[in-house]
C-alpha cells in the first residue's frame, strides 16, 4: 500500500535522525576546542595585564573543566550513536533483508584501521593537553605567585580535584580498544 509504514522504513528513518544528531554534535564538539582556546587566551591576557593578580588564573581551570566536560559528553554521545548503529540498529535492519548483507559497513570499517589504536592514544594526549595541562599549569603559576589567601588556596584545591576528575573521565572514555 502507498504510504504504508514499514519496520525497515522506520529503522532507516531512525538511522537518518541519528546521523543528523551525530553530525550536529561533532560540529558542536569541535567548536568547543576553539571556545576553550579563546577562554584560555582571555584569562591569561587578563592575568598578565594586572600585575600581582595571579589569582585571576584561577578562572582558567574552571573554564577548562566546564568546556572539557561538555566536550567529553558530546564526544561520548557521538561514540554511543555509532555503537548503537553497529550493535543494534544495523543488525535489526539486516534481519529484515533477504540477503543478510551487513548494513552500514562504514560504522565498523573505520574502526578496523591498523593505526586506530595509535590515533586514539594521540587523541587522548591532545584532549589531556587541551583540557587538563593548561589548568594545571595555571594553578602552578598561581601557587608560585599568589596571593595565597585561604579562599584562593581553597578554590585552587577544588580546581585540582575537578581537573583530576576530568582527566580521569577523559582517559576512561578514550576507547583505546579495537
Amino acid at each position: 500500500m502507498v504510504g504504508e509504514i514499514t519496520t525497515g522504513g522506520l529503522l532507516l528513518s531512525e538511522y537518518e535522525q541519528l546521523k543528523h544528531e551525530q553530525r550536529t554534535r561533532i560540529g558542536f564538539r569541535d567548536n568547543l576546542i576553539y571556545a576553550t582556546l579563546g577562554s584560555m587566551a582571555a584569562v591569561v591576557a587578563a592575568a598578565l595585564s594586572v600585575k600581582g593578580h595571579a589569582n585571576l588564573l584561577l578562572l582558567l581551570p574552571m573554564a577548562s573543566v566546564v568546556l572539557g566536560w561538555t566536550y567529553l559528553i558530546n564526544d561520548e554521545k557521538i561514540s554511543a550513536i555509532g555503537r548503537y548503529v553497529r550493535t543494534d540498529l544495523g543488525p535489526r535492519l539486516v534481519a529484515l533483508t533477504s540477503g543478510g548483507e551487513p548494513a552500514f559497513g562504514w560504522e565498523t570499517a573505520h574502526r578496523s584501521d591498523t593505526r586506530r589504536i595509535s590515533r586514539k592514544y594521540l587523541q587522548l594526549a591532545v584532549d589531556l593537553g587541551t583540557f587538563v595541562a593548561p589548568p594545571l599549569a595555571a594553578l602552578i603559576v598561581f601557587w608560585m605567585n599568589g596571593p595565597l589567601s585561604f579562599a584562593f588556596v581553597a578554590v585552587s584545591v577544588i580546581e585540582v580535584a575537578a581537573t583530576a576528575v576530568l582527566a580521569w573521565q577523559i582517559t576512561v572514555y578514550a576507547d583505546l580498544t579495537r
